[in-house]
């Protein structure tokens, strides 16, 4: 389940990365009108989206793996996003109070399935 879970943030995250390009989908430089994006922001989605896809493919040990390091990372980014507000993080990559709270959720999330979420792993 882990594999499958860590292919589905992959895809996830490519598409955003992708959405972030396409001036369609960020009116004002805000994914879907809320969330606010830049190039940095966009390429850090889409390595987060090869990685988890790559780990996903791997193994379950490699999804379980990305996953905790994943939900670590992003949680320190919601962190990041919280002193920062709506500046760019560490003067780089874009940032909102939407970004911040979805951040939070996605490294909860992720933080389950790395730590608690538990399955035999191969």
């Amino acid at each position: 389940m882990l594999k499958t879970l860590a292919i589905i943030f992959g895809i996830v995250f490519l598409l955003v990365g992708i959405l972030g390009f396409i001036p369609l989908f960020t009116p004002g430089g805000h994914l879907l009108g809320l969330f606010h994006v830049n190039t940095a922001h966009n390429i850090v989605h889409l390595l987060t989206g090869a990685l988890a896809l790559f780990c996903g493919m791997v193994s379950g040990r490699a999804s379980k793996l990305f996953f905790q390091i994943f939900g670590v990372v992003y949680l320190l980014v919601a962190l990041l996003g919280l002193y920062y507000q709506d500046q760019a993080i560490l003067g780089i990559i874009a940032n909102n109070v939407h970004d911040i709270w979805l951040h939070f959720a996605i490294a909860f999330v992720a933080l389950y399935l790395g730590f608690v979420y538990k399955e035999e792993v191969i």
